[in-house]
């Protein structure tokens, strides 16, 4: 499961209650807050429950619903770059050498 990509989930909703008006919201925010704990590789923002509030929001992914909400607000979605793949090994096997 090297491959796997971990994702710190959180809906606006969530950020609702816990940031004001105008905050800025990261992984490094949601952490500071508690509302996020452990290593992800990113953030996934989802649309469930209602937002009040214009924010800043800067995640990995966001849901349709969840940017809709945030817009509505008049707050922005940055989508951040993804983590970056893990390199495999390009190298093709050698051919055997045959004995002559």
């Amino acid at each position: 499961a090297t491959w796997r990509r971990e994702y710190a989930i959180i809906n606006v909703g969530d950020l609702d209650r816990a940031f004001q008006d105008g905050d800025t919201v990261d992984l490094e925010t949601l952490r500071h807050k508690r509302l996020v704990d452990g290593q992800y590789d990113g953030l996934r923002v989802l649309g469930d429950g209602e937002l009040h509030k214009r924010l800043i929001v800067k995640a990995h992914h966001f849901s349709a619903s969840a940017k809709a909400k945030i817009e509505a607000r008049g707050g922005t979605c940055e989508v951040l770059p993804g983590p970056k793949p893990v390199p495999r090994n390009k190298m093709k096997p050698r051919p055997p050498k045959y004995a002559s």
